[in-house]
């Protein structure tokens, strides 16, 4: 077992202000380590960055198709959306078709991370709700589960049906007995897997085909919901949205809270897992997109890329004051 590595350097005039270590694995389809830095065995708790593993029991089950879903509610199954009018409208929509509200919802009020949608509830004097969660539409698809397979309304008990699916799925395509589960910040269980594991399961959506399995029928649907709605996803100026467009739809990225980010890779049949010891976003982007600029799936000089690798600092009066850069074990 290997300690985390530097992954990601802070520099402010002359120093190395901060450094950033972590664990990340790529895989290739057999499951097989391509290249590693870090612990691969590191265990971990994926996060966001699982939410399709999440969504494979809606298609899986049938009740994507029952329901009627549009690719575009496949992509904002697996979103950490912003709460922009676009995403809440979907959820608001998809919650009214299948006969529920809000209230049916457990991810609990956020935030909207959405500038005009924020300002826009502070001058109406309203509070946000559930449908503004981040997560509000991986709990739409979790809804639709429980109610084509007539399960209670608690789905996000650990022994409700749909975690037990969850956690036979996540096991299944990482390969690790899962030692266990955390409560997620949208209240459902987070169920912790290794670094290699994740990297396994991103694998196999990157080389799953149409027409083989139910799995990779669900698996190959929820990759190409992503890349087709990069804006369901996350959003205008988000990480996974601006990354996306970058790479023309070529590859499908999630982040996770606490540094967490995966990547899946068709064209390469290659998954990338990775964890940021320390959890800190900048660094995770920026980890991430030096990994997928060595990959060759990305510009390196694309606007997108260098507002996260080698990004310039700059302080309020736009003075240039450091940059924040992937170290030479990236690079």
């Amino acid at each position: 077992m290997s300690n985390p590595i530097p992954m990601v350097e802070i520099w402010r005039g002359d120093l190395i202000e901060s450094l950033h270590t972590g664990h990340a694995v790529v895989c290739d389809e057999r499951g097989q380590i391509v290249q590693a830095w870090g612990d691969p065995d590191a265990i971990i708790y994926p996060r966001s960055s699982c939410k399709m593993i999440q969504a494979l029991p809606l298609l899986e089950s049938g009740a994507a198709k029952a329901a009627g879903l549009q690719t575009q509610h496949l992509a904002i199954a697996c979103a950490s959306h912003q709460g922009a009018k676009i995403h809440t409208d979907l959820v608001t929509g998809w919650l009214s078709n299948l006969g529920l509200s809000e209230d049916d919802l457990r991810c609990g009020p956020n935030e909207p991370g959405d500038k005009e949608t924020h300002y826009g509830l502070i001058r109406a004097f309203e509070e946000p709700c559930q449908i503004h969660n981040v997560c509000s539409g991986k709990h739409c698809g979790f809804l639709t589960y429980t109610k084509h397979v007539k399960a209670g309304p608690e789905y996000v008990e650990p022994d409700h049906p749909l975690q037990m699916a969850i956690r036979e799925v996540i096991e299944d395509l990482t390969g690790v007995q899962s030692p266990g589960y955390g409560i997620d910040g949208c209240s459902t269980p987070n169920f912790a897997t290794s670094v290699h594991g994740l990297a396994r399961a991103m694998a196999f959506f990157a080389s799953a085909t149409e027409g083989r399995s139910v799995r990779e029928d669900a698996a190959f649907q929820l990759s190409a919901a992503m890349r087709a709605f990069p804006e369901f996803v996350a959003g205008e100026g988000r990480a996974c949205t601006e990354l996306m467009r970058a790479m023309d739809g070529r590859v499908a990225v999630k982040t996770g809270a606490d540094g967490m980010f995966v990547a899946i890779i068709p064209e390469l049949k290659l998954g990338v897992a990775l964890k940021i010891r320390d959890g800190a976003t900048r660094a995770s982007e920026c980890a991430m997109a030096a990994i997928l600029v060595k990959l060759g799936v990305l510009d390196a000089n694309h606007p997108a890329t260098l507002k996260r690798m080698n990004a310039v600092q700059r302080n309020c009066r736009g003075l240039e004051t450091g940059i924040v850069r992937p170290t030479a074990a990236l690079t």
